[in-house]
């Protein structure tokens, strides 16, 4: 997660991930957060130290309900202009993966028609053929 840098997709999606949660709900504790992730406390550290770095999230410390020390993580003007570009370049891969993801049941298909197979249930394809239609 270099600044200005080449990172891999896992990478951009789970600091895109963070900065979501932390826009959300600047309060939440790091273990909160690696909770509602789903990621473990290290990567989640790791994360935030990134971007902490890269001038993108700031960290106050505040005392919290509970009397405990904490720190209110917030996006940076930054780390909101980061943000969207991760969300839009994201945008863009899912959309490919979904054009090549048709692209491969098609050709399943008709492999599986010219071995004469049935495809699978009709009520399926013809939802799935609605749901395509719509986007």
């Amino acid at each position: 997660m270099e600044k200005g840098g080449t990172s891999s997709g896992a990478q951009d999606a789970l600091k895109l991930r963070v900065m979501r949660a932390v826009q959300a709900n600047p309060g939440l504790s790091q273990r909160e957060l690696a909770r509602d992730l789903g990621v473990s406390l290290g990567a989640t550290n790791y994360a935030l130290k990134a971007l902490i770095g890269q001038g993108l999230v700031k960290a106050d410390n505040f005392v919290r309900a509970d009397r405990k020390a904490g720190y209110l993580y917030v996006l940076t003007p930054d780390g909101l202009k980061t943000k969207a570009r991760l969300a839009r370049d994201f945008l863009e891969r899912k959309r490919e993966e979904h054009a090549a993801l048709r692209r491969e049941i098609e050709l399943l298909s008709q492999e599986a028609a010219e071995a004469g197979e049935t495809p699978g249930d009709t009520q399926s394809k013809k939802a799935h053929d609605e749901a395509g239609r719509r986007q």
